[in-house]
């Protein structure tokens, strides 16, 4: 969930805006967006938002609060692709001032100049941000690896770095993801390599599944189907657009045509490979469906799965899932610890080292990973020689020039939860009660009394997630007998009245159960 902001005699620039996916304590959610608090309270001082890529934690945000920021869109054009389909799903393209800026070139956001740097990683058009400033140059290296044969796309050369570096760097804004690997991140021809020896060993249908995004390897597996003999099925909605953006962008030219389900269940095993979304353990990705035998496409005992893609942490559980649905078909799988079948975007110690001697920054900033990963590249970085290193924690505002640079406060930062269509608080009232219902339960009363507060028929208890179980008959009896006392034991004040059904109701609940469920009271007077 990406978002940087730089400030310059007085105006401020953004820099991505992405979304994070929820985990088990947002129940209910699937996406949480930044709080941006901080800098909408200064909107006449931004200037704009410059996207580095177009992966979902750089840009998945825009669409829902690109609008209110109210500033033009800085991308590429293959990421300004990816984000106007967004958009315009959204509803709001045409309140969304989007500028596509060509790969490598620059643009003034007066008092910034940006340049977009080409990098490699696992998208189309990765780009570095060299930004200029009145006090000193920053290299934001977004999302990036080096790779000596990319597939897709031509990164900036030795040469054009060192030469960037050349001319000064106040400060290198940098990717920490896998600063804890001591190899380089590899090539994506390699990854051809092994493919092509997975695939080729493979005697019946082939799955591959891969991040959507990843077009240098989409165009990988186009190459193997190819020459493995293989007729391409693609199954997914994510990969359908991602291939709609790269050749509408001048990528995936020589892409194969690609066949439906149908037409791929027709052919013989051995002459179809699939390629689809849900590699993360998504349910209602085409992977998911497959598993669970909704899709179309079904696999059959030895056919094969690649995990072409690196397990997220935190999605072990939901990838175990799937992956057990697809043994007990006696489908074979592969991930990259049995074949050399993924390589990662993100650069390993000896590519940060060679980033380093490139640029030779006064300072180093490792963003883009937990803290343990910034405050390994901190080490690592002073450790090769760069002078200084800051680390952040999200909210600390630095200043990087003039004087040295130094911690000077901190803003409001936060999270914000895409619940439906309605966007939240991630720590607010809604979301912190349905933390209490996921956690404890809900038990709703109801108490009809007269005038004179004498109870008129029987109390209503229902339940809604109480560890009663099979005792639940006896459960409400109990609760029904305290409610009745509790209004024989209160006075005329309706509000110590609701107060004491609650509590007389919760007491039960905890003597039988250990946990303090939300109790809703409807007092019904007659």
């Amino acid at each position: 969930m990406n978002v940087n902001l730089y400030g310059c005699d007085g105006k401020w620039v953004m820099v991505d805006c992405g979304v994070t996916f929820a985990d088990p304590q947002y129940p209910g959610i699937d996406l949480i967006l930044p709080d941006l608090a901080f800098i909408e309270e200064r909107l006449d001082d931004l200037v704009g938002i410059v996207l580095t890529h177009g992966h979902e934690d750089h840009i998945g945000a825009l669409p829902y609060l690109a609008e209110d920021l109210g500033v033009p869109l800085y991308a590429t054009p293959f990421t300004a692709g990816l984000i106007r389909g967004k958009l315009d799903e959204e509803g709001n393209a045409d309140r969304v001032k989007l500028k596509v800026i060509p790969v490598g070139e620059g643009f003034d956001l007066a008092p910034f100049r940006f340049t977009f740097v080409p990098m490699a990683h696992s998208i189309p058009e990765p780009s570095a941000l060299l930004i200029d400033t009145p006090y000193g140059r920053i290299f934001h290296t977004g999302d990036w690896k080096l790779d000596a044969a990319p597939q897709v796309g031509t990164p900036a050369t030795p040469e054009q770095l060192t030469a960037i570096g050349d001319e000064g760097i106040l400060a290198l804004v940098c990717d920490s993801t896998n600063v804890f690997n001591e190899d380089a991140s590899g090539s994506e021809a390699d990854v051809r390599i092994g493919l092509m020896e997975t695939v080729g060993k493979a005697r019946g249908r082939v799955l591959v599944t891969s991040f959507a995004s990843n077009a240098a390897r989409l165009h990988t597996l186009g190459e193997v189907a190819r020459e493995t003999g293989r007729q391409l099925c693609v199954a997914g909605r994510s990969l359908d657009r991602i291939l709609k953006v790269a050749k509408a962008t001048g990528y995936l030219k020589d892409f194969p045509n690609t066949i439906d389900p149908d037409a791929a269940m027709r052919l013989p095993a051995n002459k179809v490979m699939i390629i689809a979304t849900g590699g993360q353990g998504e349910e209602r990705a085409a992977l998911g469906r497959v598993a669970a035998g909704s899709h179309p496409i079904s696999l059959d005992a030895g056919d094969t799965v690649i995990f072409s893609s690196k397990q997220i942490p935190g999605n072990e559980v939901a990838i175990g899932l799937i992956q057990n649905k697809l043994a007990a078909k006696g489908v074979v799988m592969i991930t990259d610890r049995q074949a050399h079948v993924h390589v990662s975007g993100h650069p390993g110690r000896p590519e940060l080292a060679q980033m380093y001697r490139w640029m030779r920054p006064e300072v180093l900033i490792p963003v883009h990973g937990e803290m343990r990963h910034l405050m390994e590249q901190a080490r690592y970085g002073l450790s090769q020689g760069v002078p200084r290193a800051l680390v952040q924690t999200n909210g600390d505002i630095v200043r990087l020039a003039p004087g040295d640079p130094a911690k000077i406060g901190h803003a409001q930062v936060g999270r914000l939860v895409l619940d439906g269509d309605v966007i939240l608080p991630g720590d607010g009232q809604t979301i912190n009660e349905r933390r209490k219902l996921a956690v404890n339960g809900q038990i709703s009363v109801a108490v009809a009394i007269d005038k004179g507060g004498r109870m008129i028929g029987q109390p209503q208890v229902r339940l809604q997630g109480i560890p009663v179980e099979e005792d639940r008959d006896p459960f409400v009896d109990e609760a029904t007998d305290a409610l009745v006392q509790a209004v024989r034991q209160s006075g005329r004040d309706r509000a110590k009245l609701r107060e004491s059904l609650r509590l007389a109701v919760r007491r039960v609940a905890t003597r039988w159960t250990g946990k303090k469920p939300i109790v809703d009271v409807l007092l019904i007077e007659a």
